[in-house]
């Protein structure tokens, strides 16, 4: 097979990708393998790739690639998530496009478009992981709104209702006007905002008196049902058991007392709002308070508005101030930093509203997920410090708002017959709540028309809580094969971004249907940001196109370019360039092949040299293999990657390649040249994982292979007990060789011309590696001496002295001068350093990091001055 002078990705990503998928590589089913088994953290339908994406899969992907390679049962299970409020808004925007409201047409019909939505755009992200490389088992898609993991969420629904676990409460939520839907706590972001304090003036019922309190949101007050003071507070002793006057509304309402208020804060008189406040309900509650709700689900003022109904909540914030200033009630502003809380998906503000909603208990279903990863460490995370994260949260849990008041998801199972606040059924369909609404109800003559089931659908995260086991169907047919076989997992990577949305609540799922955790290891990646450290986003405009990069880069050294500068849980700083570094390194490799390949092979004798370096890079090889599996073992995947690259950049290409060269238009001995492409083979099998398209096309250029020989389904090289002493010496012969390549540069002396080298040998080294450094520094002869050879240039390498004759190219003079003045400059510096050392305050009062960094200083300009008063001596 002809090799082609350049490497070209958009030439050979598709043509492998495809090959790997028509030879089934990604597919998995049982057998008497060891399974390893990732699932993928669904991307929303609505998703397209970005840089998140990129990195989290190209770590999942290093991870089942190198399992593949290491014989296990590889299974990567992918799928998309149905993100209910995300895709709900897409879809109610493209049919406003076409003059069509979500209002005006029936669910069903909204569902049909819903569906066509999602088949439309649903898979795109899928399709763009394939171009990254993602080796996923494509056979097992899952979407979290499938007929299996559908009916897996019914069933889970029914099984917690039915334990006491799931119970429907009127209760303070966060509602997020824009999307028309509750949210849990941990979709609400808080974020710190500059906004005005209002100071207003409430009259006392019957008297010319008035009271003053500070609000921050002073469209509130038209739901205001009391006024609060603290009963210790002495300055409001007078208006205890009176009534003040709400300003505008006029409605008249009681002063109460609690300890709750602040004495301290804004003037220590508060305005009780209980629809809007999730402490004035407490407030109300405790004092029997009316509740009064000011807003439509969209955050307009309805009725109780006067007349500011129908406008939104800013508007009538600014124009109620207004009317208040004109009217006198409102006596000043002043600035406040308020922490507001915002929808982690549309960004609206949240507002707090009262509301029916269903709530699953979490504090005893936490407690086996809590142990799991605090307590007995079945479940580790890397890095090790979001374990405090994870404490704090589950630790400090609240029960789960999980119904959302939206079309787009699992619909609650709850079925209504009555007015009754009770008078609802749950069942996993109609025909068994209409028995059990019969029962009940103890009226045999209900019918299927009497049942009313409950408009909400379930929180996105109720589904994906379930992944690692409805993926293999395991709600539904806990006792099959599949999920017997591959589950629990064994790694999740992930974002700790979602460490409460999804990482604890899998495990408390984990524990509660399969009494086992759901994986074993979850390693969290950064986020990705810009050089800048800002957060990548399509606002900034400082996203890259991911696909274009691909394009530009080729997978592989977008790949590499990300995993470069990865570790675990810290931030990544994307640059470009980086993807550039990949890039050049898929053509390192590319061009180091193709100069292998383009030598004559014949069957001569095995230089000296070319079996010293191939033994010596086997030992570098078991020993970096050692290096790298212990990085893979700690989750360390960029550190892994680094030890590969300097491999094969340094080791293999600037070192092995160099010594095995066959002189110029000379054949190569076929030993040396076997032996090499066996090294080449298992540095391809190391780099496969991270560069899994270039390595399949060298791989497969070296030889004629069948299915079964790609490397895909290869052998991850063997770990063998590395030769340590045989590293120490070469390295040592690699500080010769460089320091006859620095003489060479400095002096100007071309490579073809050859140079003499005599040592004195006080290291004992001996003559072992004179080849390698002859072949590599191009040496006429190698001598041993007892003494400093005179007129020869020197340098040393520990306590070894290499001297080069000076040939008539070389100025002696000029070479004189050139030391000599290292040599002034050199004392100079080490005067400087001793004076510092001899003065005691300095020593005295120095850190001692900082003083052995001085006694370093002074060492090193003793022995260099040791060094050149040698050569200069040498000159004379």
């Amino acid at each position: 097979m002809e090799i082609p002078s350049k490497y070209e990705p958009h030439q050979v990503e598709k043509r492998w990708y495809d090959y790997w998928m028509q030879n089934n590589y990604f597919h998995s089913k049982p057998d008497d393998r060891e399974p390893y088994t990732i699932v993928i953290p669904p991307p929303n339908v609505t998703g397209v790739l970005h840089m998140g994406h990129m990195l989290n899969n190209t770590i999942q992907d290093v991870l089942i690639r190198r399992a593949r390679l290491k014989g296990k049962n590889a299974c990567w299970v992918p799928g998309t998530d149905h993100a209910s409020i995300a895709t709900e808004a897409k879809v109610v925007a493209k049919l406003k496009e076409q003059g069509i409201n979500k209002n005006k047409i029936s669910r069903e019909e909204f569902l049909e478009h819903a569906w066509d939505w999602t088949h439309e755009y649903g898979g795109v992200i899928l399709e763009q992981l394939k171009k990254l490389g993602c080796s996923c088992d494509w056979d097992r898609t899952a979407f979290t709104m499938d007929k299996e993991r559908y009916e897996s969420v019914i069933k889970v629904f029914v099984d917690l209702y039915e334990k006491g676990l799931i119970y429907r409460g009127y209760r303070m939520v966060n509602w997020d006007p824009e999307a028309k839907t509750t949210l849990s706590d941990e979709e609400v972001i808080y974020e710190e905002k500059q906004g005005l304090l209002y100071y207003l003036e409430y009259p006392i019922e019957g008297s010319d008196e008035k009271v003053t309190i500070a609000t921050t949101r002073p469209e509130t007050i038209l739901g205001d049902t009391a006024i609060c003071i603290n009963p210790n507070d002495e300055r409001y002793n007078h208006l205890k058991g009176k009534k003040a006057i709400v300003p505008l509304c006029n409605r008249v309402v009681p002063i109460i007392e609690d300890e709750y208020v602040d004495i301290e804060f804004g003037t220590g008189c508060l305005k009780v709002t209980p629809a809007h406040d999730v402490n004035d309900k407490a407030l109300g509650e405790k004092h029997d308070l009316e509740t009064v709700d000011i807003f439509n689900d969209d955050a307009t003022l309805n009725s109780y508005g006067l007349h500011y109904q129908g406008k939104d909540r800013f508007v009538v914030r600014k124009e109620i101030s207004k009317e208040l200033e004109e009217k006198g009630f409102l006596v000043k502003t002043e600035q406040h930093l308020n922490k507001v809380g915002t929808s982690e998906r549309t960004k609206a503000v949240i507002e707090p509203r009262l509301s029916d909603q269903w709530f699953l208990k979490m504090e005893d279903l936490v407690k086996p997920a809590i142990k799991a990863v605090l307590d007995s460490d079945d479940i580790k995370f890397f890095p090790k410090r979001f374990d405090n994260t994870y404490r704090h949260w589950m630790e400090n849990i609240r029960d789960w708002n999980i119904s959302r008041q939206l079309w787009w998801g699992q619909r609650i199972p709850a079925f209504y017959y009555g007015d009754g606040q009770d008078d609802f059924v749950v069942a996993k369909n109609e025909e068994e709540a209409l028995e059990l609404a019969k029962a009940k109800s103890q009226n045999d003559n209900l019918t299927k028309e009497d049942l009313r089931q409950d408009e909400d659908v379930l929180d996105t995260w109720f589904s994906s809580w379930l992944w690692p086991i409805s993926v293999f169907n395991g709600i539904l047919e806990p006792d099959n094969t599949e999920v017997n076989y591959y589950y629990p997992t064994n790694d999740l990577v992930t974002g700790p971004d979602i460490i409460f949305f999804w990482v604890a609540r899998m495990i408390i799922a984990g524990y509660e249907y399969r009494d086992e955790r759901p994986f074993e290891n979850v390693y969290f990646t950064g986020l990705v940001r810009d050089k800048q450290r800002r957060k990548m986003s399509k606002s900034l405009g400082n996203s890259p196109d991911a696909l274009k990069l691909i394009d530009e880069y080729g997978a592989d050294g977008v790949r590499v370019g990300l995993l470069l500068s990865s570790a675990a849980g810290n931030d990544l700083m994307f640059d470009e360039d980086l993807c550039q570094q990949g890039k050049n390194f898929a053509n390192k490799i590319w061009n180091g092949f193709r100069l292998l390949k383009g030598w004559e092979v014949v069957d001569i004798p095995q230089p000296e040299a070319s079996k010293m370096g191939v033994d010596w890079y086997k030992a570098k090889f078991n020993r970096t293999l050692s290096e790298i599996e212990d990085h893979f073992s700690k989750y360390r995947i960029s550190d892994a990657l680094m030890a590969i690259y300097k491999l094969v950049w340094d080791d293999y290409s600037s070192w092995l390649l160099e010594i095995i060269k066959p002189a110029y238009q000379q054949p190569i001995d076929r030993k040396t040249f076997d032996e090499v492409i066996h090294i080449f083979e298992q540095n391809l099998k190391l780099l496969h994982p991270f560069m899994p398209f270039l390595t399949e096309e060298v791989w497969q250029h070296i030889a004629e292979r069948d299915s079964s020989q790609a490397l895909i389904v290869s052998e991850w090289p063997r770990k063998f007990e590395a030769n340590d002493q045989l590293i120490m010496k070469f390295e040592f012969a690699s500080e010769v060789v460089a320091g006859i390549r620095t003489i060479r540069k400095e002096k100007n002396i071309p490579m073809k011309e050859p140079l003499e080298l005599s040592i004195l040998d006080e290291e004992n080294e001996g003559p072992d590696w004179d080849s390698i450094i002859s072949k590599l520094t191009n040496l006429s002869s190698i001598s041993y001496v007892e003494g400093a050879v005179e007129g020869a240039l020197s340098y040393r390498v520990k306590s070894n002295e290499y001297f080069i004759p000076i040939s008539g190219a070389i100025d002696v003079d000029a070479e004189k001068a050139k030391i000599e003045e290292e040599l002034k400059y050199t004392k100079g510096f080490l005067n400087s350093v001793q004076k510092k050392l001899s003065n005691e305050r300095f020593v005295n009062n120095a850190p001692e990091k900082v003083i052995e960094m001085e006694r370093k200083k002074q060492a090193d300009a003793e022995a260099k001055i040791e060094t050149l008063e040698k050569s200069l001596s040498n000159l004379k």
